[in-house]
């Protein structure tokens, strides 16, 4: 594990860096309590799903199937392009702000951002909440990305390639199976606010949760197929389009995360 103070390698179970003394544990619980605040916001999102599916909106807002997906594709790109930028020459946030003051200020601006869009029939003003979400996350995002090497180390790009691959299967599984994903919402939902609880109780007690990355990076996979049929269950508005580039956005980066968490694992495991 590297350290955060002077990036010093050191075994995955030691409590203080043997270069510096600094403590290492603080570093896996901020990557932890990234995890969960992500995590808790895509929970935070289903009632804003249901609220979009049930609302009711003008003809002539419609748009065509071809412009809607387009502009739902074009907006997760969007979202990780700035995650990109961010690792790249952001870096580790915590370098510039106190954990504390960060976790509390991305919990305001991602759960408003969220709220904003939820309740806006307005795509421009859901595009301001989406970014309200991304920038945030993304800060987070290049605080762990730099824990495993920057985004140049291999690590993280096989982290994101896995995310891309498992994102398109889930999408050619959705479009064969569309009937499996058709009432998956509240079991999804059940599953992911178990698994959040069941992940705080672990932190609370300091044990190591390898195996809980596992079953979340299962759950989030079936979450992008979920939200990608779900996209195409929504009245096709500009507004509507934006909202569901958020769920997508939002499962993508949570895999992502714990998908880096296991790969970075494994790596540390093999020295």
């Amino acid at each position: 594990m590297k350290c955060p103070n002077c990036n010093t390698e050191n075994p995955r179970d030691a409590r203080f860096c043997s270069e510096c003394g600094a403590p290492l544990q603080q570093a896996q619980t901020r990557m932890a309590e990234t995890q969960k605040a992500a995590g808790a916001a895509l929970a935070l999102g289903h009632a804003a799903r249901q609220a979009r599916l049930e609302a009711a909106v003008e003809p002539g807002a419609i748009i065509s199937t071809r412009a809607y997906n387009a502009v739902m594709i074009g907006v997760v790109v969007w979202g990780l392009l700035v995650n990109v930028l961010l690792c790249t020459y952001v870096g580790d946030v915590y370098r510039y702000i106190n954990p504390v003051a960060f976790l509390i200020l991305y919990l305001v601006l991602a759960f408003g951002g969220i709220f904003i869009a939820s309740k806006s029939d307005n795509a421009a003003i859901s595009f301001l909440g989406y970014n309200m979400v991304v920038v945030p996350l993304g800060l987070a995002i290049s605080a762990m990305v730099a824990e495993y090497g920057g985004i140049d180390s291999q690590v993280v790009k096989d982290a994101f390639l896995y995310t891309l691959v498992v994102t398109l299967a889930m999408l050619g599984i959705e479009m064969m199976f569309p009937a499996f994903f058709e009432k998956l919402g509240m079991a999804l939902l059940g599953c992911l606010i178990a698994l959040l609880l069941c992940e705080v109780v672990l932190l609370l007690f300091r044990v190591r949760q390898n195996v809980t990355d596992w079953i979340a990076s299962g759950l989030f996979s079936v979450y992008i197929a979920y939200d990608i049929h779900r996209s195409q269950q929504f009245p096709k508005t500009l507004d509507n389009a934006v909202d569901c580039a958020l769920d997508i956005y939002l499962d993508m980066a949570n895999l992502f995360l714990r998908l880096l968490r296991i790969l970075g694992s494994k790596n540390n495991n093999n020295k």
